[in-house]
C-alpha cells in the first residue's frame, strides 16, 4: 500500500510541475506583443525611405512566418514546446520587434505601397565622372 502511494505521490507530482512548465511558456507566448519592441533598436529605420521600408517589411514578414513554422513544426514532436521556445522564440521576438518598428516609420513616412504589377521608379543614368587622360607628351614642371 505504501509503494502505491508514492507511486501516486510522485505521478501527480509530474503532472503537477508538466502543468506549471506548460502554464509559464504560455504566459511567455502572451508577453511577445509588449516585450517584442524592447528587443529592436528604435532608431534602426529612422533614415529609411518608403523603398527601403518596403522592401525590409517584406524580408521580415517572411522570416517571421518562417519562424512560425519553425516552432510549429517543433510543437509536433515530443518535448516540442519546450524545443520551439528554447530554439526559436528569441528570434522571433527579435523579428516582431523589428517589424513593429518598421511599421511605426511606414506609417509616420505615410508611405504606400508598390502596386503588384507597377514596374519599380526608373532614376536616369547618371554619367560617369570621366578625366582627361593626361598628355603623355607634355612633363610636369
Amino acid at each position: 500500500m505504501a509503494a502505491s502511494f508514492s507511486s501516486r505521490l510522485r505521478n501527480s507530482g509530474a503532472f503537477l510541475a508538466l502543468l506549471v512548465a506548460g502554464t509559464a511558456l504560455s504566459g511567455c507566448a502572451s508577453m511577445t506583443e509588449t516585450v517584442a519592441p524592447a528587443f529592436a533598436d528604435p532608431g534602426k529605420y529612422e533614415l529609411y525611405d518608403c523603398k527601403q521600408l518596403e522592401a525590409e517589411r517584406k524580408a521580415l514578414a517572411t522570416r517571421t512566418a518562417d519562424l512560425q513554422r519553425l516552432m510549429d513544426k517543433a510543437q509536433t514532436g515530443a518535448g516540442g514546446a519546450v524545443v520551439s521556445e528554447l530554439a526559436y522564440r528569441n528570434d522571433y521576438i527579435a523579428v516582431r520587434g523589428q517589424s513593429q518598428l518598421a511599421e511605426e516609420a511606414w506609417r509616420r513616412n505615410r508611405c504606400r505601397e508598390t502596386p503588384p504589377g507597377a514596374a519599380p521608379a526608373a532614376s536616369a543614368p547618371q554619367r560617369p565622372d570621366i578625366k582627361p587622360a593626361p598628355r603623355s607628351g607634355s612633363a610636369v614642371r
